[in-house]
């Protein structure tokens, strides 16, 4: 068939499109950011279409020619105003899909009788206006397990750093957990079997103690789990949860929020309609997460689509501070690469971890996402997925590396890496641009700029260093030259000033602009 699949940078899609591909289907994916595409395996084999929901003008003959298309987004890690952002892509996607036979989309089981959370009220919102006006599969789904989901990364983190877990009542009530290669089944299967309106799939029933219990013996870690009575808010428990693990807020919030009123399998029709898929329980999905953990092969994460906004274009344009810092490293470009591109996670980042950590715990407590969000693959790095802080903006091995800060900041700030071949060995360039927002960010940079002096040298001797050892043939490293900040404005570079020189500490002389 011919396949649009939406939401392909997410968690889901971004696994659903490769299987799509290896099950005969030609495939066109809509995105508002072709470059968060770039370095996935299966880009050069789909037809990649720039567009966003929420402009209908952009998205126009999207579905000509189109068999079937995949629903599989939403704007909840956009914080306030998410349901109407979604209300409002959804009508826009159905303005300009009027012939389409066949949608399929993704939403969330719902619990009997009243009290339906605000995020899974909203999931059935969305299905309910897809199916006013086109032929729909509406899947149904409750927590969804897999190796860098959003469900299973929370049980990760709770479990391995709490030893003792004090909880709301709630966390004894039951929900079903789901695969994600479940999921991807039923999806799939979803296309031959043609529109079948709303779907319930879900494993066993168990609570969500239960699910933390279960892996703590997988992990034989030792875990006692004290439910309090008494109501405790989700919102409440959002915030401590959000402070231990890396889920962002919104995400965690409507996670609990779910389990505040369990939502469980209404009825039976997953299996009637799909006789053949038989979900698998909650111990093997967790084994099979664990182990894809193992082997660094997680192919997507909950952190992939969470940034709503577009890569943004790195320029250099007034009021933006820049440190540049060179070294000569005795070692191939493609060498250098790998290092740089390889910090972040589990390995860190080379010097001043305990400034790294201390950094993202206070952006963890101003709202931000700290480094615990990690990496998804410990070597390689795809445009718009996360690591720690950062969003990679660009990335073209094996010489460019651009990462764009989403800490809490008062302005703008990247962090980019450039390689170019000199001599026997390769010349190193690391850059730190800030944009401040108005005083407090222009006071930021240069108030801290001592203090990431020593951070941003370390850092570029340490690759340097890493490099060398990784090239057994070398044998220097050279000494860093650096860039000492400056503000560069309209008035410098109208007027001709040069950047200072490399290794000087004093912005060298404005030098005066020969004719011709």
């Amino acid at each position: 068939m011919h396949v649009l699949a939406t939401g392909a940078s997410g968690y889901i899609g971004g696994r659903l499109v490769p299987r799509l591909l290896r099950a005969g289907h030609t495939v066109r994916v809509l995105t508002r950011d072709p470059k968060r595409l770039a370095g996935r395996f299966w880009a050069d084999r789909v037809e990649v279409v720039r567009g966003d929901l929420l402009d209908p003008s952009s998205i126009a003959g999207i579905c000509n020619g189109i068999d079937a298309a995949y629903y599989l987004v939403h704007s909840m890690s956009a914080g306030i105003g998410y349901v109407t952002r979604d209300c409002v892509a959804a009508e826009g996607f159905c303005r300009v899909a009027t012939d389409l036979r066949h949608l399929i989309y993704v939403g969330g089981l719902l619990p009997r009788g009243i009290g339906v959370s605000r995020h899974l009220r909203s999931r059935a919102e969305i299905g309910g206006i897809l199916a006013r006006h086109m032929p729909v599969t509406e899947f149904r789904a409750g927590p969804i397990i897999g190796s860098g989901s959003a469900s299973f990364e929370m049980i990760r983190y709770l479990t391995e750093r709490l030893p003792l877990i004090v909880a709301p009542h709630w966390i004894r009530n039951e929900v079903q957990p789901i695969a994600i290669r479940d999921v991807l089944s039923y999806l799939v299967g979803a296309l031959e079997r043609g529109p079948s309106g709303i779907v319930d799939i879900g494993s066993d029933p168990l609570t969500f103690a239960e699910m933390m219990y279960e892996y703590a013996r997988i992990r034989r870690l030792r875990r006692l789990i004290v439910s309090v009575p008494g109501i405790i808010p989700p919102a409440v428990g959002a915030r401590w949860v959000g402070l231990a693990t890396p889920i962002p807020r919104p995400i965690v919030a409507a996670l609990l929020e779910g389990m505040a009123k369990p939502p469980l399998v209404s009825s039976p029709r997953a299996h009637e309609l799909f006789p053949t898929i038989k979900p698998i329980s909650y111990r093997k999905a967790t084994l099979l997460a664990l182990r894809r953990v193992r082997q660094q092969a997680v192919e997507t994460r909950w952190s992939g689509a969470q940034s709503e906004a577009s890569t943004y274009e790195f320029r250099d344009y007034q009021g933006l501070v820049r440190e540049v810092r060179t070294l000569h490293v005795h070692a191939r470009p493609e060498t250098v690469f790998r290092v740089f591109s390889g910090l972040g996670g589990e390995r860190g980042w080379l010097v001043w971890k305990w400034a790294w950590w201390a950094r993202g715990t206070l952006d963890r407590l101003l709202g931000g996402p700290g480094i615990g969000r990690g990496r998804r693959d410990p070597d390689e790095l795809l445009p718009g997925e996360a690591l720690d802080f950062w969003r990679v903006e660009l990335v073209r091995p094996p010489r460019l590396l651009r990462l764009r800060a989403e800490a809490k900041l008062p302005g703008r700030g990247w962090l980019q890496w450039e390689t170019k071949a000199e001599g026997e060995g390769t010349r190193l360039t690391q850059t730190a641009s800030f944009s401040p927002e108005g005083l407090p960010g222009t006071l930021y940079w240069y108030l801290l700029y001592p203090f990431h002096r020593m951070i941003f040298t370390d850092l570029i001797q340490a690759i340097g260093k890493q490099a060398l050892a990784a090239s057994p043939s070398m044998t220097r490293v050279g000494r860093p030259r650096g860039d000492f900040p400056r503000q560069d404005t309209a008035a410098s570079r109208a007027s001709g000033t040069p950047s200072p020189r490399r290794g000087s500490r004093t912005p060298a002389r404005p030098e005066r602009r020969r004719p011709g």
